[in-house]
């Protein structure tokens, strides 16, 4: 019955500091087809799939998660470069961690504690 993954959604504290991460480091593109849902956010468009943010309170704490983001709830992305990706993180003072698996994959945290999932795919294989 299901057929596919539509959208992940994840709640931000602030608009713009999230802005500036997802679309500015890892180059996203925000989606102009967002409706005015009330509260400031963000749609991003991922080939047939989407990211949403919402500015909207986070009921989750921040601390004591996971130091490493794949033993947390998380969202993953397929990248072109794990090594590109890495070198963009640390160029922007961003931690990250390798996947424990030996996989092409790296964890990381967006401004609010999100964890991100990055992993290496070449493009045919999706």
């Amino acid at each position: 019955m299901i057929t596919g993954l539509l959208h992940a959604s994840l709640l931000v504290a602030d608009l713009e500091t999230s802005l500036a991460f997802y679309r500015d480091l890892l180059g996203l593109t925000v989606s102009k087809h967002r409706p005015d849902l009330g509260y400031p956010g963000a749609w991003f468009v991922l080939g047939q799939q989407q990211l949403h943010l919402m500015q909207l309170p986070n009921p989750d704490p921040r601390d004591n998660r996971p130091a490493h983001g794949g033993r947390d709830r998380h969202v993953a992305f397929a990248v072109d470069s794990v090594q590109m990706l890495a070198a963009r993180l640390e160029q922007a003072n961003i931690p990250y961690t390798r996947s424990q698996s030996g996989r092409a994959a790296l964890f990381t945290r967006d401004p609010d504690g999100n964890a991100l999932e990055f992993v290496e795919i070449a493009s045919e294989s999706l």
